[in-house]
């Protein structure tokens, strides 16, 4: 596997997830295909496509990162096929609210890239959760 390329992707991966949790619209944009499809676990269960829903959430601010926060890419994999990437790792997002305090949440994610004449975009997104289900169900209000 090529170091560099591996660098790039996750380069231009840390541009995409900072553009939705800083509500930069027109990098979200640049770095993802209209062609979306995506499954997010904690908003449907069912498969949406298209970037319609997303930019009303980054509109919104859904991410509730307003504020400080950091995110970490637990465990990340990178698998790279010619011009497709797919990476895979835990998400976790930490933020700290204006009293000092912090709150994280965590879940699963595998994004595929593909590499075209603009670059790299995220092509799918499949998001799950991060705990033992269906065995040991979440107890907070967190996602």
């Amino acid at each position: 596997m090529n170091n560099s390329t591996e660098k790039e992707i996750w380069a231009f991966l840390d541009r995409h997830l900072r553009s939705v949790f800083t509500q930069d619209a027109e990098t979200y944009r640049a770095t993802t295909s209209e062609e979306l499809s995506l499954y997010e676990w904690f908003v449907t269960p069912h498969r949406q496509d298209g970037l319609d829903f997303h930019f009303f959430m980054i509109e919104h601010a859904w991410a509730g990162t307003s504020g400080d926060f950091r995110y970490d890419l637990l465990e990340p994999r990178v698998q790279i096929y010619g011009d497709t990437a797919i990476v895979s790792y835990t998400f976790m997002l930490t933020r700290a609210s204006a009293d000092g305090s912090l709150t994280h949440r965590t879940h699963n994610e595998s994004r595929v890239l593909v590499q075209g004449v603009n670059g790299w975009q995220v092509v799918h997104v499949h998001k799950s959760p991060s705990w033992r289900a269906p065995y040991a169900p979440q107890t907070s209000t967190e996602h």
